[in-house]
């Protein structure tokens, strides 16, 4: 007589309804890997701003400039007020390298930041929105006077992840 290997039909079906309710708790942990992916992206160019705001300021620093003087990096001429980039397209968007309403690869159909707000003085803020309450939002550096020692506040990077 020959002796049998392998699953019986009922031990087959145990493992499936297993792994089923197995999957059933952990799908839930995994599925939401695009909130994740987009808490990211607005933590990365929050990191971006920051560096980006403090290099130009190093820049004009090293250059002796006046604190309203604009700064060269890389090529590109960065604006800047109280010492810092300014927030706007020609200060900290062009610092930290940014392009606003830039088409991600993956889904062509859509923008990855909507750049709204900034200006050129100081206090003045701009946000880069990825969807509502997922944005990071710059504020120019202050001073009593613009351009004008002594600087009242750094600039400032807040990041809202809440809608990511």
């Amino acid at each position: 007589m020959k002796k049998q290997a392998g699953f019986t039909l009922i031990e087959l079906i145990m493992v499936i309804v297993i792994l089923g309710v197995l999957s059933a708790f952990a799908l839930p942990r995994f599925a939401d890997f695009g909130g994740d992916a987009r808490t990211a992206s607005v933590n990365a160019l929050a990191g971006a701003l920051r560096s980006a705001a403090n290099i130009a300021h190093a820049q004009q620093l090293a250059n002796g400039a006046a604190l309203g003087a604009s700064v060269t990096l890389e090529g590109s001429a960065i604006t800047m007020v109280n010492g810092y980039p300014t927030a706007d397209a020609a200060g900290i968007t062009v610092a930290a390298q940014v392009s606003a309403g830039l088409q991600a690869a993956f889904d062509a159909g859509t923008v990855d930041y909507v750049v709204s707000g900034g200006g050129a003085t100081g206090g003045s803020t701009l946000t880069y929105t990825l969807r509502a309450n997922c944005t990071a939002a710059y504020t120019a550096a202050t001073a009593a006077t613009d351009n004008t020692a002594p600087i009242t506040a750094s600039p400032v990077v807040v990041v809202t992840a809440s809608g990511c």
